[in-house]
């Protein structure tokens, strides 16, 4: 190379050396595209000698420089320009230590974010990010956000702390990493200490804190009805329910119609009922029973016909298309419908002729499904039962319509043990209930076992989900183009590594999971792993684990079965009262059944994407009302001392599940002052780094509890002594600590 160092073009380096050391630089940009080099590190990283070498370094150096491949970030120091990098877009979603990762559409793992290049991003946000690092083995990629594309809209629940000159709103989220700046004029009548709603309105490179207005008022911190709107709040759930919604709801004539009733099947004079818990006030559900000359029995699954009201594009349809599900919290319902609908014309009850949409099923002595029929309906429930009315009827063959209840009682066992051979999965966990005071504080945890009578209806809502799904979605013989957009519920198969680690983990308590393949054996392992661990201190923990081996269910027009029920089609059908796509499984079916031809099928993706989102926001807040509850049960209780488990292990502490109420809190790591402890994620435990000391899932443990946080919904657990259940033998905290 002469001493007249002449740039070269692009893609011109000719020698073999030099395009060797071309190719090796731009490697090594591209691959660590955050890294900074100097010309020095770039000599030395491609072991140039000679002078000659050396030169054509710094000339390929300026070569992409001049290019905009690389950019001058320091003094002499280069790195791959955001220009060159690639990017993603995605979705913020905030850690409580004010990293983040972005949440990209079609990657495997999501892009971890450190807080010094997050600039000012907040939850939610839509972004342009740089990958800084590929991900390497389990690790995820890093990035750094480049352009924030769009400002989430979502609000913020906090306590306002008001000054004469000032105010900021000090935000419960630990997603969120700062307070927010409220001008004095966007107040909206709030006052210092109160909990209320904030929208981020600017947040300038010049501002330490975003700026904010107040949405809404939601009360004093503590107060029952405020702590439970700040719960659907935080989870942008509505609170209230628009009045000209209701009004028209109102304007819906109570009279069932004399043509509309003569265009339906009639069962009025067939023996029908209800059974659901003694609160509920929107029974959607009812079966009829009658039988047949020929000794079979005819069910007739019952539903409330909330689309004969609601009407695709009025304002009652948008309402329960956007809420797409009632939520259920602690002490309350917030409906999908208005209560015209859901408590009064479309509930199903007694002594009152209703519409239904029913499934009629004729069955024989096996449960078998010989006949079956779709189509609108109306009848007259004869009677109310609650489940432990309906108990007590199966328990003591005695009492109202016993006949009746009896014999659905042992169709719905015969249809039970007939799926459970087939391969369906069960996972009957038991549910948190509370107790509650007049002013909402909780008196009491107990928890509800799943009897016989839940059993009964359980099997013929599956039933008639099940069959509805096969009429629509299997392909019909002769017929060209036979499938028809529907709206299906799908259960995809479980994970083969967190099956390995949910095996691996059951081991320690002495269960055997044998089955490596994802079918029937899989599911009689499960069955018969929750049959053994039924009743004992593990229970809660290991069926816990078990749900989270499994796959979500979703909703979706592409059928691909439901693992975890063994059905090869399967829908939601029985519940339109608080899910919209029962509402929308109600057309397709009317549809069809009128012979209509296939519908829209990306117009009704989009409609199970968004019940899918809603449905697990909704099961976020009733978890957080009843993680909020626990904790306000738990106040009067500072100091005291129980006996748990450990149910969770992460890298800041372990999460301990007390053993009477399953009331979990967690002991903090820096609170482990013993050793240095490291997460080991693959054994669900933390190991001490001296004495090799284990924390993992199951140990027991004896906890005192040292402080009830109900803004963030946290216990905080001192650990006093650790249980040997081989030794039946509790070890005081002195001695292992």
């Amino acid at each position: 190379m002469t001493k007249n160092k002449k740039k070269p073009s692009k893609g011109k380096v000719k020698t073999k050396t030099s395009g060797s050391i071309a190719s090796l630089i731009s490697e090594l940009f591209r691959t660590l595209p955050d890294k900074r080099y100097s010309v020095k590190n770039l000599i030395t990283a491609t072991g140039a000698m000679t002078r000659d070498e050396k030169d054509e370094v710094r000339s390929v150096v300026r070569s992409l420089f001049d290019e905009r491949t690389i950019e001058l970030v320091a003094e002499g120091k280069y790195r791959l320009s955001n220009a060159k990098r690639e990017t993603f877009e995605g979705i913020v979603d905030m850690t409580s230590s004010g990293a983040f990762y972005v949440k990209v559409e079609g990657l495997d793992k999501d892009i971890y974010v450190n807080s010094r290049h997050a600039g000012h991003v907040l939850h939610g946000d839509r972004v342009k990010v740089a990958i800084t690092r590929k991900a390497k083995k389990e690790m995820n990629p890093e990035g750094e956000v480049i352009e924030i594309l769009e400002h989430s809209d979502k609000k913020y629940v906090g306590v306002l702390e008001l000054s004469d000159s000032f105010a900021f709103v000090k935000v419960d989220s630990r997603k969120f990493p700062t307070d927010v700046f409220i001008p004095l004029r966007d107040l909206k009548g709030a006052k210092d200490g109160q909990k209320v709603l904030v929208r981020v309105t600017e947040w300038p490179d010049t501002m330490k804190n975003p700026a904010g207005e107040i949405v809404d008022v939601l009360g004093t911190p503590g107060d029952n009805n405020t702590e439970m709107h700040a719960i659907l709040a935080e989870y942008d759930l509505p609170y209230t329910y628009p009045k000209e919604v209701e009004q028209e709801a109102d304007k819906i004539p109570a009279e069932l119609s004399a043509d509309e009733i003569a265009a339906r099947r009639d069962f009025r004079g067939i023996t029908t009922l209800t059974i659901d818990p003694a609160d509920a006030k929107d029974f959607d559900d009812a079966l009829s029973m009658r039988r047949l000359p020929n000794g079979n029995i005819e069910v007739g699954v019952h539903i409330a016909d909330v689309t004969y009201y609601v009407h695709p594009g009025d304002i009652i349809d948008a309402e329960a298309e956007n809420r797409a599900t009632s939520v259920y919290l602690v002490d309350r319902t917030i409906p999908m419908l208005p209560e015209r609908l859901s408590n009064g014309l479309c509930s199903l009850r007694p002594n009152e002729e209703k519409f239904c949409f029913s499934a009629v099923f004729e069955l024989n002595e096996e449960a078998e499904v010989q006949n079956e029929w779709f189509g609108r309906t109306v009848i007259l429930s004869d009677r109310r039962f609650t489940y432990d009315e309906a108990q007590q009827v199966i328990e003591s063959g005695q009492g109202d319509l016993s006949d009746e209840i009896t014999a659905l009682n042992a169709l719905a066992r015969k249809l039970r043990a007939a799926r459970f051979r087939n391969g369906s999965i069960s996972f009957e966990r038991e549910e948190a209930k509370f107790d509650l005071d007049e002013n909402g504080k909780p008196l009491r945890v107990y928890f509800k076992e799943m009897k016989e009578a839940n059993q009964l209806i359980e099997e013929f809502m599956l039933l008639a989900n099940r069959k509805v799904a096969e009429f629509v979605g299997r392909k019909r013989q002769g017929v060209q183009n036979s499938e028809r957009t529907f709206v299906y519920r799908v259960h995809d198969k479980p994970n083969s590594d967190k099956l390995a680690q949910l095996r691996s983990f059951v081991m320690r308590f002495g269960y055997q999971m044998k089955s490596d393949a994802v079918g029937k054996a899989l599911a009689k392992d499960i069955n018969k792993l929750m049959t053994n661990v039924h009743g004992k201190q593990e229970e809660n923990l290991i069926s816990t684990l078990a749900i989270r081996t499994m796959a979500k269910a979703t909703y979706t027009t592409t059928n691909i079965g439901h693992y975890g029920l063994a059905f090869d089609y399967y829908t939601h059908f029985t519940s339109p009262i608080r899910r919209y796509p029962d509402m929308m499984v109600h057309r397709l079916l009317a549809h069809y059944l009128a012979g209509g031809k296939s519908e829209d099928k990306e117009y009704y993706e989009g409609l199970c994407e968004h019940s899918s989102a809603m449905e697990i926001r909704a099961a976020d807040a009733e978890r957080a009302s009843i993680k909020y509850k626990m904790v306000e049960f738990m106040l009067d209780k500072l100091d005291q001392e129980f006996d748990g488990h450990i149910s969770g292990v992460t890298e800041w502490g372990i999460y301990i599940e007390l053993d009477d109420t399953k009331i979990e809190g967690m002991v903090s790591l820096r609170d482990l002052t013993d050793d240095y402890y490291t997460f080991d994620e693959e054994n669900y435990c933390l190991r001490g780094e001296r004495t090799g000391r284990i924390f993992t899932l199951g140990d027991g443990v004896r906890i005192r509890v040292m402080r009830a946080d109900l803004a963030r919904k946290q216990l905080d657990f001192a650990l006093t002594a650790t249980y040997d259940f081989d030794t039946k033998k509790a070890t005081p905290v002195q001695e292992t600590l």
